[in-house]
């Protein structure tokens, strides 16, 4: 082999690591640190004089929310998942009769989600939700209607139902429908999840494309994990 090819391969072999250092310090610091920019907070609901409801909180310390996506990672299927506990909503409950139920807007900082590999949490900050910037850093799902409630609700009974409304992701809002599972432990906490699947593309995303990487699906599984408190509850 001559020096003028050896010499060319080495150029590009040096251009290349060179280029991809400089992905990856890109990728580093445009995602930022993850840090909220204030403590989650969503939208209250009043309880209205002589109302039978019971309001109930969020309590981030006990929930989680989180998205799973599959992929190929160096010819071995991986899912990704990513988690958050930064969520924030209020739910007032008619036991006697649940159409009556209200549930405020659920909001989640995703700019705090993070995964089991810290470059990846910069690059879904940066580059994928864009969530290091202030516009973005919150997504939220709003209710419009609850569907296939019971007549009534009893305790450390399991209730299936839907929720359909409007969740809003990086700039784009789509109606979903969120599957629910809740039971009422005690008069003073629920516990409960909250799952969907939406297609990320829907929702103005892209995945850029990593070295290693290959089969991303297009669908991705939301999950909201909770536990929800009342006043009396949190003294």
């Amino acid at each position: 082999m001559s020096k003028n090819i050896v010499r060319g391969l080495t150029s590009l072999i040096f251009a290349t690591v060179l280029l991809c250092g400089l992905v990856i310090v890109y990728i580093w610091f445009s995602g930022g640190d993850g840090r909220a920019s204030a403590p989650i907070t969503s939208s209250h609901l009043t309880l209205q004089t002589g109302d039978s409801r019971i309001l109930y909180s969020i309590d981030p310390e006990q929930s989680e929310a989180m998205f799973r996506i599959d992929e190929v990672l160096l010819g071995n299927p991986k899912t990704v998942v990513g988690k958050t506990n930064q969520i924030a909503g209020e739910i007032l409950i008619d036991f006697d009769n649940p159409d009556n139920s209200q549930l405020s807007i659920i909001r989640i900082n995703v700019r705090t989600l993070t995964t089991d590999n810290e470059l990846r949490n910069r690059a879904l900050r940066g580059q994928i939700l864009e969530a290091d910037q202030d516009e973005f850093e919150f997504a939220e799902f709003t209710p419009k209607e609850f569907i296939d409630l019971p007549q009534n609700i009893t305790n450390s009974e399991v209730i299936n139902f839907q929720i359909k409304g409007d969740l809003s992701v990086h700039g784009v809002t789509h109606e979903v429908m969120f599957h629910i599972t809740v039971t009422l432990v005690t008069e003073d906490r629920l516990e409960g999840q909250a799952e969907t699947i939406i297609t990320y593309q829907d929702f103005d995303m892209t995945i850029p494309e990593a070295a290693g990487v290959a089969n991303v699906s297009d669908e991705v599984e939301l999950k909201i994990t909770f536990v929800a408190l009342t006043s009396k509850s949190k003294l």
